[in-house]
Formats: structure tokens, C-alpha cells, sequence
């Protein structure tokens, strides 16, 4: 290995889990299941152990972290809840949705997590494993995807390993790949009420808003900066030239199908929007390990979390500055 560290992949297991919390108190980084993809996991109140994540990753310093929390107990703990923000956490959360809000001024968080901003992202994430581990830690956890930083997002252990093998500590393995595939839907709720979607997921906020709210979704203006993970222009890169909406393959084309048109990958065979946002970064991984030198994907509907899919696969066609 060349790197820092000697990776172990464990069960997640009770013992797994355990062992796993052990290696957090002492300032390490733990790879974890949740619903949406990997996090690489550590304790968010230590300097340290945050520079780890960033150092592990090859992150830039301006992007923030998500701090993911027990339930909103524990996020009151470290941000002020705008009204419908707080009744989002208590009756929508645990939820593939993190909320960017205000921080507490005395947050007991590691400065980088924020990235120097006065607002503060927090998740509680509906996985059992995730949970389980949160509830042995007396701390948050900043976790963001566990790959190296621009790469493809990982949903299984192995995924993780094959960019951060010998970059951490341990990786945690319920043996089933994430089961919503994609990243969470980050919604930033300003003091004034404003909501603000900065990165399209699995949770569709215009159908939440009217089900507490019986409203549209208000929506507020951006701030031009980053304020969340997920937003730069270039991201989730599988380190080939690939081209969207494409419905004729050349031969030296990896095709990742979707419906009616057929891969050497397919994200729904059936055209089920869910089933292809679960297999998007499967298919990417595989297209990365191809002897192809380039990408070609199908059209997928821009509708549902069909414009997640869209989001992902835009910035990973992009590519880097």
C-alpha cells in the first residue's frame, strides 16, 4: 500500500460496529453504509480528525462537510433550526435530505468542517449501520462520500476500497450496495423562511414542502458560492471522456444504457428512474475499470430523481479546471 494506513474491510456487524466507534474516539477514519452512498466517517469536534478526511480525500479546503447527527436533538446542539427547518427534523428525519442552517456560534465543530462559512450542513441518515454507530459515539460524524475527492461516489465496500485503500482505517461492510445510489438532497432554509435546493437527490422538496405546508415550494435566491458538497462544476468523474443523450454507441464507446436502449451497463432495463439512480454509480465504476476509452450514456428523463441522475451525470462529463 502507499498510503498512510492499513485498510481492514469488517462486517457491520455489533462487534464491527463497535470496533468501528472505537477507531473514531481515537481521532481515525471509518468508511460506513448509509442510505444514499459511503461516508468516510470521523469525529467532527476534532481539528485532527477532520484533516484526515480532507488529507485521505484530496479535498479542497473550501468545500464543507456534511455533520451527520443522531436526530434533531442532537442538530439543535450545533445550528439554529429556522421554523421549517425544525419541523423537518422531527418529523421527516432520519432522511436522504441534509439541511444547510445556521450555525451556533459556540458549535463544538472542527473549524474545516464549515469551511470558514456561518452555516453548518447536518444529516441524520436513514440507515441502520449509520445509526447504530452514531448512537456509540458521544460526538457527530463529518462523512462525506468515501472516495478520493472528483472520483466516482461509492456504493459498495469495494467501490471504497478502490480509491482509499491504505488512506484509512477501516471500512465497514453490511454486504448490499446503498440502496438509494445517490448523494442526499441538500436544502439550505434561510432565516427568512427561503428554501434553497443546492444539490438534487432522492427526496423531492417541492412534493415535501406540500405535505407539511399544503404550498409550492418557495423558492430563494443563491448565494454564487459553495455552501454545500456536491456543487462544484466537475465532480463524480470517472476519468474518461463521456458524452450524454447519446443514442448511437461507436465501437470504442463503454455504453451505459437506460430503457429501450441497451449497454454494456444499463441503469434500467425497465426505464425505473429509482432502479437507475440505485445503479448510476455502479455503472460508472465499471465503465471506469473498462478497456474503453470513453464513456457514451443514454438519454434519462429529466423528471423525478431522474434530474438528481441528469445533475450527476453533467458534472461528471465535465471536465476538471
Amino acid at each position: 500500500m502507499s498510503g498512510k494506513y492499513a485498510t481492514e474491510t469488517i462486517l457491520a456487524n455489533a462487534e464491527g460496529i463497535a470496533r468501528a466507534a472505537q477507531v473514531l474516539r481515537d481521532g481515525g477514519l471509518v468508511a460506513v453504509p448509509t442510505e444514499t452512498v459511503y461516508g468516510l466517517a470521523a469525529r467532527a469536534d476534532s481539528d485532527e480528525a477532520v484533516a484526515r478526511i480532507y488529507e485521505a480525500k484530496g479535498r479542497p479546503s473550501f468545500n464543507p462537510l456534511i455533520v451527520h447527527v443522531r436526530d434533531g436533538a442532537q442538530a439543535r446542539e450545533y445550528a439554529e433550526l429556522p421554523h421549517d427547518a425544525g419541523i423537518i427534523v422531527d418529523l421527516y428525519w432520519p432522511a436522504p435530505l441534509t439541511l444547510v442552517v445556521p450555525r451556533k456560534p459556540d458549535a463544538r465543530l472542527a473549524a474545516a468542517v464549515t469551511a470558514g462559512l456561518d452555516t453548518v450542513a447536518l444529516r441524520s441518515p436513514n440507515h441502520p449501520v449509520m445509526q447504530a454507530l452514531l448512537a456509540e459515539c458521544a460526538f457527530p460524524l463529518a462523512a462525506p462520500s468515501a472516495n478520493r475527492s472528483g472520483f466516482v461516489s461509492p456504493t459498495s465496500a469495494a467501490h471504497v476500497a478502490a480509491t482509499l485503500d491504505g488512506r484509512i482505517d477501516l471500512i465497514l461492510d453490511d454486504g448490499r450496495p446503498c440502496a438509494e445510489g445517490l448523494e442526499s438532497t441538500i436544502l439550505a432554509i434561510r432565516a427568512d423562511g427561503q428554501w434553497e435546493e443546492l444539490r438534487p437527490g432522492p427526496v423531492d422538496l417541492d412534493r415535501l414542502h406540500r405535505h407539511y405546508w399544503d404550498s409550492a415550494l418557495p423558492i430563494g435566491e443563491g448565494t454564487g458560492g459553495i455552501e454545500a458538497p456536491g456543487q462544484l462544476a466537475s465532480h463524480y468523474a470517472p476519468g474518461k471522456p463521456m458524452r450524454l443523450n447519446v443514442r448511437e454507441v461507436a465501437p470504442d464507446d463503454f455504453a451505459i444504457g437506460f430503457g429501450s436502449i441497451e449497454g454494456d451497463c444499463t441503469l434500467s432495463a425497465r426505464g425505473d428512474l429509482n432502479e437507475a439512480a440505485a445503479r448510476l454509480y455502479a455503472c460508472l465504476h465499471e465503465a471506469a475499470r473498462s478497456e474503453k476509452p470513453r464513456i457514451a450514456v443514454a438519454p434519462v428523463p429529466k423528471e423525478g430523481i431522474g434530474i438528481a441522475i441528469n445533475d450527476r451525470l453533467r458534472r461528471a462529463a465535465t471536465p476538471p479546471d
